[in-house]
């Protein structure tokens, strides 16, 4: 590893390669719009498609962690890959004490996520919820807490997903098994609640409701079915921590919006956040507003203020929020500080998640866990 604080940062990607996916599509351009880093390695899962990869994009390319985390070039291992694999290859780095930023979900569970935030020690992590790097999301967090809505008395949250019933991919049909952690409700359930979470705070209790209403769903146009056990809808309710309500139903494979829309209604003001697609850490999404007491006047349009988006010509692409991660990483390596989420953060998420299953399936209300969380920063 290189020694701390270089410049530029060093970055070695596992699952970048000549084949496509997020790791080329979205990694390697929002890296490449961040000063001070720059990708020195990949490691891919066989020798031949390493060579081939690392001939692509102009750096040594290894077949393994083992390997990369031996490159002294190498100051962040980035993990871009399947969730089923993330804890064979995190772990290798974090016991080379290299830094490493896992892309979201972080693992099939939450024993294995308390294994790896475990391990870890004193390494560095960083987990790829990209929501809380948004600008538009860490604005509107900063409007709830300096009281623009006044006390919040309830966050109400309605969102969809076109997958999880609608024909498959061959590629994306591990995704219906739940047992392998890429599911409706660690993916986009869990990106949603966490950019949810981080502008009305953490759910401190949770009654829940699960099903999947498409056991059956088409594998592309072969004429074929495969089976779904991932959960198709999502409801939840629960308490905020100054005892304002959240509820949120999550709907799979719908025909029609809305596909993001959370309202913020306080003593003093509403809110309204709106996206285009139910994933609202990786699109453009709408704000609206009105304060003052009943009756309101209409909710108007409420811009991003100038000095929040340091990447504002990336606006509306998939690596906006992901370009403003890597600044935090880089900052926090740097200097530090402890700005961008961890992989104590992503237990905390897993917890909520475990207690959403464990609530549908046990037909009770579940208490959060107190430790654990959020870095002091975040």
């Amino acid at each position: 590893m290189g020694k701390p604080g270089r410049r530029p940062l060093g970055v070695g990607i596992v699952g970048l390669s000549t084949s496509g996916g997020w790791a080329a599509g979205a990694h390697l351009p929002a890296l490449s719009a961040v000063d001070g880093m720059e990708l020195t390695a990949l490691a891919t899962s066989s020798p031949a498609s390493a060579a081939a990869a690392g001939a692509a994009f102009g750096v040594p390319g290894y077949a393994s962690v083992d390997q990369l985390v031996k490159d002294e070039n190498v100051d962040l291992v980035v993990v871009a890959v399947k969730v089923p694999h993330h804890r064979e290859l995190v772990l290798p780095a974090l016991r080379a004490g290299v830094p490493v930023l896992s892309e979201w979900p972080f693992a099939i569970d939450l024993a294995e996520a308390e294994e790896m935030e475990g391990a870890a020690r004193d390494t560095r992590t960083f987990i790829g919820l990209h929501g809380r790097s948004s600008p538009t999301f860490r604005w509107l967090a900063g409007l709830v807490a300096d009281g623009y809505v006044g006390n919040v008395l309830s966050a109400t949250v309605l969102a969809s997903s076109v997958e999880w019933g609608n024909p498959v991919s061959e590629r994306m049909r591990y995704t219906l098994d739940r047992t392998l952690g890429a599911t409706m409700l660690t993916i986009a359930f869990g990106n949603a609640i966490d950019t949810v979470s981080m502008v009305v705070g953490e759910l401190q209790d949770v009654v829940a409701s699960t099903a999947t209403r498409r056991p059956i769903v088409a594998l592309g146009r072969t004429g074929q079915t495969v089976p779904m056990t991932a959960e198709d809808q999502i409801a939840v309710s629960g308490r905020l921590p100054e005892g304002a309500i959240l509820s949120a139903h999550h709907r799979g494979a719908t025909l029609s919006g809305p596909w993001f829309s959370l309202l913020i209604d306080g003593a003093e003001g509403t809110l309204e956040v709106t996206s285009a697609s139910g994933y609202p850490h990786l699109g453009p999404v709408t704000v609206r507003g009105a304060r003052g007491r009943a009756p309101l006047s209409p909710l108007t349009l409420l811009t991003l203020p100038d000095g929040h988006d340091d990447y504002p010509h990336l606006a509306g692409t998939p690596i906006h929020n992901l370009a403003h991660t890597y600044a935090a990483i880089r900052n926090d390596l740097i200097n530090g500080t402890t700005t961008a989420p961890d992989f104590a953060h992503a237990v905390t998420r897993h917890r909520l998640l475990d207690a959403i299953i464990r609530s549908s399936s046990e037909g009770r209300r579940v208490q959060l866990a107190e430790r654990g969380g959020m870095n002091r920063n975040g």
